[in-house]
């Protein structure tokens, strides 16, 4: 079986830690968690944008993995307010229309973001060991 490690992502920030953006086995992409971090490394503020800079990254890092948002079959999301629940859900319908993934959203305390968000996705991209 073949295992690819994808750790940069041309138009995402490098990660600050050990570990791979995202990891390719067997037709599925497993990402870690996104966060509202845009390339020069600043957080928007308020958590719409949060939320919207997040499934922008989560987007280009499953684009560069050779899948996209309407690929995605389970969403694991990290937020920080109980309160956001409502704005996120008609944020994430935006983004995912009616092709909505399996999903885990729960409350958790995080470090500088409102939220957090990783996925597995299907390789739909059949070139994609040319770019990775």
């Amino acid at each position: 079986m073949t295992i690819r490690r994808v750790s940069t992502v041309e138009g995402l920030r490098a990660p600050v830690g050990a570990f791979s953006q995202a990891v390719i086995a067997r037709g599925l992409i497993y990402t870690s968690g996104q966060i509202p971090m845009l390339l020069d490394g600043s957080i928007p503020h308020g958590f719409e944008a949060q939320l919207r800079c997040t499934l922008d990254n989560l987007q280009t890092l499953l684009t560069e993995c050779g899948s996209s948002l309407e690929h995605v079959v389970k969403l694991n999301g990290y937020l920080t307010d109980p309160d956001h629940l409502e704005l996120y859900n008609r944020v994430y319908r935006e983004y995912f229309g009616g092709l909505l993934p399996a999903r885990t959203t729960v409350c958790v305390s995080l470090w500088g973001v409102s939220l957090e968000l990783e996925c597995v996705a299907v390789v739909s991209d059949a070139d994609v060991s040319d770019r990775i």
